[in-house]
């Protein structure tokens, strides 16, 4: 008879823990609908957290009635496996510390007597039930409900070692979770570092700081400029051209060619890897196509303004409606290598917004983005500029790559600890007192700062 844990994990239990069935240590509550609890008594599912929801938040309107709401209590474990064709981390759960009320989108689980309930949170983080269900044939499912699982045995340790578990995974978890809030930290600031750089270039601050060197351009978002630099509308030194609208019903297949669709198109970077295609006629392809040089501009959507240049020479490759091309007008006065930068810095300093009320407009159409003014320097000063730049970007694109891989490994280490303690693989007292945890830590931190 094998048990839930090895079936998943292939970990045989420890001899002296007991073997239960899963319905019997975790139902399903019934019956529990909301009668007077009002919105002070809302909780909410957040990062693996169930927190008071902060009603002040704007992650959506509440609704006009919480009747059918469900009460939840302090040690009930809050669950829903959702969207599962397309969310690896499906589980969504966390554990309840405080009696309130919940959406009833979640099943709400009870822990039966005699168990900790916190054992039993870590131990379906650990389980992966998700994958376990497709495992078993279980078919593709948006949305899977906790009873739907078999009744499998599952280990059950006694309560004391249960609480052992999770008095160790408590501890130890927290402490890796506040070093990745601390990696997290250090790539946001090592973003905005980044910003701060492209902004004192592109403004010319970084080589013309003093204030006789620098004259008004009566622009806010770029109120001051070197004196011999010229300030004009991007449309005056460039040419903006609109990609090629998708039309299904005019495709004859007869002149296929590879395009850029949006998602190709990433800051500083162009997938043309396994490019879509379609009918591009003769005087198509003398408009839409990319030559090296071009700056791809996302016009719409969430990432307007987004952009990298096409360096290409080999490959005849054109663009779909929703990128802008933007070539330069008279390639010995301007590069698309500065006015990637400048793109950078419009984007992340919220020139692009409707409005004034720091909202990213939902498209930057070629007539609004010719309208817009930047500071050009010279030529040289242009290639200068985005040379160091590059060499910024490219040390931000190295240290953030250590910083990211450091938090994976924080990550799979935490899944591994969990794991390890709820089979019983871990002796928990003996991890503890050897401080094998602490090395592991170490060893990530080590790596880090290498």
């Amino acid at each position: 008879m094998r048990t839930l844990q090895e079936r998943v994990h292939g970990a045989p239990p420890p001899e002296h823990w007991n073997l239960d069935k899963l319905h019997r240590v975790l139902r399903v509550r019934k019956g529990f609908k909301n009668e007077g609890m009002q919105e002070e008594n809302l909780l909410s599912l957040s990062y693996g957290n169930i927190i008071r929801k902060d009603l002040n938040a704007t992650d959506g309107l509440l609704p006009e009635s919480f009747e059918t709401y469900q009460i939840v209590e302090a040690g009930n474990i809050v669950m829903r496996l959702t969207d599962l064709q397309n969310d690896k981390r499906s589980l969504r759960q966390g554990l309840v510390t405080e009696r309130g009320i919940i959406t009833s989108a979640y099943d709400a689980l009870e822990v039966a007597p005699d168990n900790d309930p916190r054992f039993w949170a870590y131990a379906l983080l650990a389980l992966d039930l998700a994958k376990y269900y497709y495992s078993l044939g279980g078919g593709v499912r948006q949305s899977i409900k906790f009873a739907d699982f078999p009744n499998d045995w599952v280990q059950r340790p006694d309560r004391d070692t249960q609480r052992a578990i999770a008095d160790f995974l408590d501890r130890e978890t927290a402490r890796i979770d506040q070093l990745v809030a601390k990696k997290q930290r250090m790539a946001g600031l090592l973003g905005e570092k980044l910003d701060r750089t492209v902004r004192s270039y592109v403004s010319g601050e970084a080589d013309y700081p003093a204030d006789e060197q620098r004259r008004a351009t009566g622009i806010g978002y770029l109120t001051t400029v070197p004196k011999h630099w010229s300030v004009e509308k991007i449309g005056w030194r460039y040419e903006i051209q609109l990609g090629k609208m998708l039309d299904g019903a005019k495709q004859t297949g007869q002149n296929l060619r590879r395009y850029l669709r949006v998602a190709d198109v990433q800051w500083g970077k162009i997938n043309t890897i396994d490019l879509p295609v379609m009918d591009f006629s003769a005087s198509d392809r003398k408009r839409f196509r990319l030559l090296p040089g071009d700056l791809l501009v996302n016009e719409g959507g969430s990432y307007v303004g987004r952009s990298a240049v096409w360096r290409s020479t080999e490959r005849e490759v054109y663009y779909q409606k929703a990128l802008h091309r933007v070539r330069p007008r008279q390639s010995k006065r301007d590069t698309a290598d500065f006015l990637y930068y400048l793109m950078w810095f419009a984007t992340k300093y919220g020139v692009f917004i409707a409005g004034g009320n720091q909202t990213t407009i939902d498209h930057l159409t070629a007539e609004a983005f010719s309208r817009y003014r930047f500071a050009f320097p010279t030529l040289e000063e242009q290639f200068e500029i985005s040379e160091r730049l590059q060499s910024e970007e490219a040390k931000h694109t190295n240290i953030s790559a250590k910083v990211n891989a450091s938090i994976a490994s924080l990550r799979e280490f935490r899944a591994a600890l969990i794991t390890a303690a709820v089979t019983g693989q871990l002796d928990i007292s003996g991890h503890a007192r050897k401080g094998d945890t602490d090395r592991r830590l170490d060893a990530i931190e080590a790596e880090m700062r290498a």
